[in-house]
């Protein structure tokens, strides 16, 4: 981008620049770790130099803010929320001393850093863990349980061998429905807090649905888009967007529920399959498909007859429980293992926004410590 002398003047950073942003994720602020040349800032963005040289007591002033929801409260978010420059300079903050500050701003950068690299840690542990249960599902649902059985070559470059006893089938040939919804006319205006659960894309996952932001709608809607109900033992197959390849069943104790279009639903003439095939739709061999199978540069997503194709090796039903019951119960432990260190996660993250707040107010007195 060009900018003239007088723009690079006017607005260009240098370390030590504390920056927080007027638009999008108000409030937000963070202090630049290296000079940078030729290098200027945008309107949504304020550039703040602090009189005493102590942006960084300013920094943890705006994230205990932000922690409050002072930010939701002082700019209005009806429309797009702005920290106008009027509202900063309104601001009003606590401010100790000057050498107290910078002892404040010492002490939460070594504590924020020792939090933050625990966190950093945990969410890593998080990561191999969800390569472990992608690893684990792969090899049951494409070698079996036996190591030591005959194998054969599937036909598929990207499937390998399989297990001689094992067919191969596409997946349009165990079905009776791929299909998928569309959103009510009207859209979210027409979502209720109750009714006919309706599931979008941000409630398929791997690991199953989510139904902490769910949305619902009316009878009258419900009987409209009846085609696009889901049953118990469906598979749910989310087909566009970042989070396409995401896929779990319908649990039993959903009775009735419609869905988007971003959502396919798979409907298996053999119930029994339905797990084995579930599994299956979540192995590394199948997020391959997926990447291969979507059309255009632009990776559009999967249409419906790209997923009839896709290749499905198949055991025998006893094999397949089998299968399946050994999937559904390690994988039990690995996600139970994920949840409790998401919980460590969202606990030190409480006590990071617990610790700023109580030493940017005075609460502690954190002169010693630094």
């Amino acid at each position: 981008m060009w900018a003239s002398n007088y723009d690079l003047a006017k607005y260009s950073v240098k370390q030590g620049d504390l920056l927080v942003c007027e638009g999008g994720e108000v409030g937000r602020a963070g202090i630049l770790k290296e000079n940078l040349e030729n290098v200027i800032i945008q309107n949504s963005l304020h550039r703040v130099r602090s009189k005493d040289n102590c942006n960084a007591f300013l920094m943890y002033i705006l994230i205990n803010a932000a922690s409050r929801n002072w930010f939701e409260i002082i700019c209005n978010k009806a429309t797009i929320a702005h920290f106008t420059n009027d509202k900063f300079s309104a601001f009003r903050i606590p401010l100790p001393p000057l050498a107290e500050q910078k002892d404040i701003a010492a002490f939460l950068d070594r504590e924020t850093a020792k939090i933050d690299g625990l966190i950093a840690k945990k969410e890593q542990l998080i990561a191999l863990l969800a390569e472990q249960r992608t690893a684990l599902i792969s090899r049951a649902v494409t070698k079996g349980l036996d190591a030591s059985v005959e194998m054969k070559p599937s036909g598929v470059t990207w499937l390998g061998d399989v297990p001689a006893h094992w067919e191969v089938w596409k997946l349009a040939h165990l079905t009776t429905r791929i299909g998928s919804g569309k959103t009510p006319t009207g859209g979210a205006e027409v979502y209720q807090t109750e009714g006919v659960l309706f599931l979008r894309s941000q409630n398929v996952y791997d690991e199953g649905l989510h139904l902490n932001d769910v949305a619902y709608i009316d009878e009258k809607t419900d009987k409209e888009m009846s085609w696009s109900r889901t049953k118990p033992n469906d598979i749910l197959l989310n087909i566009t967007g970042a989070s396409l390849g995401r896929t779990c069943l319908v649990p039993r104790d959903i009775k009735r529920a419609n869905v988007n279009q971003h959502v396919c639903v798979i409907r298996l003439k053999e119930n029994d399959f339905s797990k084995f095939v579930a599994h299956y739709l979540k192995s590394k061999q199948a997020k391959s498909f997926y990447d291969l199978a979507q059309t255009g540069s632009a990776r559009e997503g999967l249409n419906f007859e790209q997923i009839g194709a896709f290749p499905i090796p198949l055991p025998p039903l006893a094999e397949q429980k089998e299968i399946a019951a050994f999937l559904d119960r390690e994988t039990a432990k690995i996600d139970a293992l994920s949840t409790k260190i998401t919980t460590a996660i969202d606990h030190l993250k409480e006590y990071r926004t617990a610790l700023i707040s109580a030493a940017v107010t005075g609460k502690i007195d954190v002169r010693e410590a630094v």
